[in-house]
């Protein structure tokens, strides 16, 4: 679990700058950046199905009765699992339903499910946008939530992830 998250981490943070700064590429080099960023968010997908698998097979400790901070943590991990799922997915059928297949870090051609749709492309693209602020919120009370365990209760909650 920690290898994951930390490997989710990393390409989060990579991705999301990289996804917001697209716009200001140049035009002859922005179709390749693209495909990184699709083909690392197409990864990401992948990884937090097996996270989700892991956490089904493994789940964590339910918080202690009249612990707020437990219930809270919860309910942002749960709800940056979701939207961590969400992202990628609303990305893809984004740029797929705009006419541009997944050819996965330009070598594996993946299947789309909608084709070239542009009727509905604005709607994935609306929304891939929302989960993106949305995973910025939640990572931020994310690490919030570690100063908070580090600072002010000083327990172990931190070194258990490191």
């Amino acid at each position: 679990m920690r290898v994951l998250h930390w490997l989710i981490a990393a390409l989060v943070l990579a991705i999301w700058p990289l996804g917001m700064l697209l716009k200001y590429f140049r035009e002859d080099v922005k179709l390749d950046f693209y495909l990184l960023h699709e083909s690392f968010g197409f990864l990401v997908l992948w990884l937090m199905l097996i996270r989700v698998g892991a956490r089904l097979y493994a789940p964590s400790h339910p918080p202690r009765a009249g612990d707020w901070t437990g219930v809270l943590a919860r309910s942002v991990h749960f709800l940056l699992y979701v939207m961590l799922i969400i992202m990628p997915i609303s990305g893809f059928l984004a740029t797929n339903a705009h006419g541009f297949p997944l050819r996965w870090f330009a070598v594996v051609p993946v299947w789309s499910p909608i084709g070239k749709s542009p009727d509905i492309a604005p709607y994935f693209s609306a929304l891939h946008v929302i989960a993106a602020w949305l995973i910025l919120l939640l990572v931020c009370l994310h690490i919030l939530g570690a100063l908070f365990h580090h600072i002010i209760r000083k327990d172990d909650t931190i070194q258990r992830i490191l």
